[in-house]
């Protein structure tokens, strides 16, 4: 016999059940986030915008993330973390509605970038500290990376659906599949989420943006630099793949049997999923440290080569994108975990606001960097993405630096 809705309770904070159900609303929120990377290139022809311009639009979603998680993230210590997340999820939804129906050029669009960078800024850390709140030690960390393998998988699975909503009806429908499936998540998160706040050991008492004591934290901010530099880079390729692969098919031809583009990001995204939480399941064995400069020293490497192969092969340029996407992913987990454990419990909340905030405020510059140097090297040519991609390394080497010497300090 079938419950009623009145008997229908919801799964317990901390149940396998939960974790699933969160970790399915962020897929959800996540899903469209992806879109405008996806069909960046039509967005750039269609709206006659500078290669600098395109990288606003792209990173705005992440500069307008940077101030508004700090906020809505310390909130958590003090209200129900369910309150945050469902002004998130609407906020996104709102966003994806409005670059469908209203977005008509850039400053448009910036707008309705902007407020789905605040919309994130509601839902992921919030959904994730709803997660890791109830949990410690082992079940803690792997429901850190499975809630980070999810919100992967829907940044991968992003790029085939705009690009395959774009197909059947337009690039307005990829945008309206994002606003619906926000809204789902919405549901989901309003259904399950506890109304209260978990129980704390002891009480968040300072003021609510200030971070002195989590800066005080020497092992959290390791993990804290690591992950800004592993999201600047990371952006950046996402941003600018779809774009680097299309004008290198364009200028040297692809062979047939080839995927377009935005398939191979899926795919990327989607190997980079098991990377991830290989990653973090090897930090656990053979500490974060030692796979995190694995994972640093092979980006900077792979990001020194990647763009010279647009005037070599297409094939070479593909597959050098997917293992230096993989490269990054490697320890995209780790960090995460490596923050949430290294967190003082009664100040989590604000230790992974600082993490988000940091991670974000690269992931804007990440986007904009590609693009500001691909005008200043004169566009899209062989010189352009050889210095583009390759400037990273400088900041992925600079991040590994400071990471071992904070962490040695710690």
């Amino acid at each position: 016999m079938r419950a009623s809705p009145s008997q229908w309770r919801a799964p317990l904070p901390g149940s396998r059940g939960f974790v699933a159900a969160i970790v399915a609303a962020q897929v959800l929120t996540q899903i469209g986030a992806f879109t405008l990377p996806a069909l960046l290139p039509a967005y750039i022809e269609g709206w006659d915008l500078t290669k600098t311009e395109a990288g606003w639009l792209v990173g705005i979603f992440f500069a307008a993330y940077v101030p508004a998680v700090p906020v809505l993230l310390s909130l958590t210590d003090r209200v129900p973390a369910r309150r945050v997340y469902l002004v998130g999820t609407a906020l996104t939804a709102l966003s994806h509605l409005g670059f469908a129906l209203v977005a008509e050029g850039f400053w448009s669009g910036l707008l309705m970038r902007a407020l789905a960078g605040i919309g994130w800024a509601g839902a992921y850390m919030p959904g994730l500290k709803a997660i890791a709140d109830p949990l410690e030690g082992a079940a803690q960390s792997r429901a850190v990376s499975w809630h980070a393998a999810g919100v992967g998988i829907a940044g991968a699975v992003s790029f085939a659906a705009a690009t395959l909503f774009d197909f059947l009806a337009g690039p307005g429908a990829a945008f309206l599949f994002g606003a619906v499936a926000a809204a789902t998540a919405f549901a989901i998160a309003a259904a399950v989420m506890p109304r209260m706040p978990p129980r704390q050991t002891g009480t968040a008492t300072g003021a609510l943006l200030d971070f002195r004591p989590v800066f005080r934290n020497r092992r959290a901010m390791a993990w804290i630099v690591g992950y800004t530099v592993h999201t600047w880079e990371l952006t950046a390729l996402r941003a600018w793949g779809v774009t680097f692969l299309a004008a290198t098919a364009s200028r040297l031809g692809a062979p047939d049997w080839m995927p377009g583009p935005a398939v191979l990001f899926t795919a990327a995204g989607l190997a980079g999923i098991a990377v991830s939480v290989t990653g973090n399941e090897t930090a656990q064995r053979h500490g974060r440290g030692r796979v995190v400069l694995w994972a640093m020293g092979s980006a900077a490497a792979l990001s020194l080569l990647a763009g010279w192969t647009t005037g070599l092969s297409v094939v070479m340029a593909a597959l050098l994108v997917l293992l230096w996407n993989a490269a990054i992913y490697l320890d995209s987990a780790a960090l995460t975990a490596g923050t949430v454990q290294a967190a003082d419990k009664n100040l989590r909340g604000a230790t992974m606001g600082l993490h988000s905030m940091a991670g974000y405020a690269g992931g804007f510059l990440g986007p904009l960097g590609v693009g500001w140097v691909l005008d200043l090297a004169g566009g899209d040519g062989v010189l352009g993405w050889g210095l583009a991609f390759g400037h990273l390394a400088v900041v992925t080497l600079a991040g590994l630096l400071i990471v071992r010497r904070l962490g040695r300090a710690g």
